[in-house]
């Protein structure tokens, strides 16, 4: 059996997530193939169908996933990103950024703007920005207009180019894509950011054998002791995996239950 692999993540993250899937199917002499020929909805459809066996998921996602009578996915493990702002801990941050020449300078400000987003069940791009209006008691009406970019690498370029005002962007994909892109850091800054959330984490079929899945997970949290497995997290940006359990994602539960209260689709542009 053909052990496929989705990453439900940014374009930009396909690269390292290719290379873990090889890596696993090196080191247990597994048949493992990543999948990125197909639209990331329809990836996304094939993990909730059994139809794939691993993926790297959104915690939003996950957690709908692991409300259902019978989830189809367990946790796997979850990357520690390398940067000093994580602090050795697998969270991430969603960071709000408004163009360079911008008078904001809070998230206050953003009062009337227009607000760029990837799209609506994204956790980093859409409900913590929900569920940060709730905290504040703005149920409707904060921003002037939203506006579906389809990604965040889009959302960002809205930003870049004045399409839009502001944009939540996932702190993975804006630091890869700063990597990937330096000059881009002239054309905005970040003026708030929300979080720390748990982060995204790699998922296993429910229907994948105990022992393989037993076996992926060692083979990821040992990763970073192996020479040619410190060479693929670092080139990702990470320090290593490490073992999370569901009651984790307890605050992304809380989150979008606090989200839920906040109307954003009356203001779309």
């Amino acid at each position: 059996m053909v052990i496929k692999f989705v990453s439900l993540m940014a374009a930009n993250s396909d690269p390292t997530y290719r290379a873990i899937a090889g890596y696993l199917a090196q080191q247990l002499a597994l048949p493992i193939t990543y999948v990125e020929d197909r639209p990331w909805q329809e990836r996304q459809r094939m993990l909730e169908l059994g139809q794939v066996a691993l993926g790297a998921i959104c915690g939003a996602v996950y957690v709908r996933l692991a409300a259902q009578p019978s989830p189809p996915v367990q946790l796997l493990a979850a990357p520690v990103l390398r940067a000093a702002r994580y602090q050795g801990q697998p969270i991430y941050f969603s960071d709000v950024i408004v163009p360079t020449e911008s008078r904001t300078q809070t998230f206050a400000d953003l009062r009337g703007n227009v607000l760029a987003y990837n799209e609506p069940n994204s956790y980093s791009g859409y409900q913590v920005v929900r569920a940060h209006l709730a905290a504040l008691g703005e149920a409707r009406g904060f921003f002037g207009g939203i506006v579906a970019a389809g990604s965040h690498q889009a959302a960002l370029h809205m930003v870049l180019n004045g399409a839009a005002d502001a944009a939540s962007i996932d702190s993975i994909v804006l630091e890869r894509e700063l990597e990937l892109h330096p000059d881009l850091a002239a054309g905005f800054r970040t003026v708030a950011t929300l979080g720390p959330s748990p982060i995204p984490p790699l998922v296993a079929a429910q229907q994948l054998p105990p022992a393989t899945t037993h076996a992926l997970r060692a083979a990821l949290l040992q990763m970073h002791e192996d020479a040619e497995g410190r060479r693929i997290l670092h080139a990702g940006q990470l320090a290593r995996f490490v073992a999370v359990a569901d009651a984790g994602y307890g605050y992304i539960r809380a989150q979008l239950h606090h989200a839920s209260s906040v109307d954003l689709a009356d203001t779309h542009l």
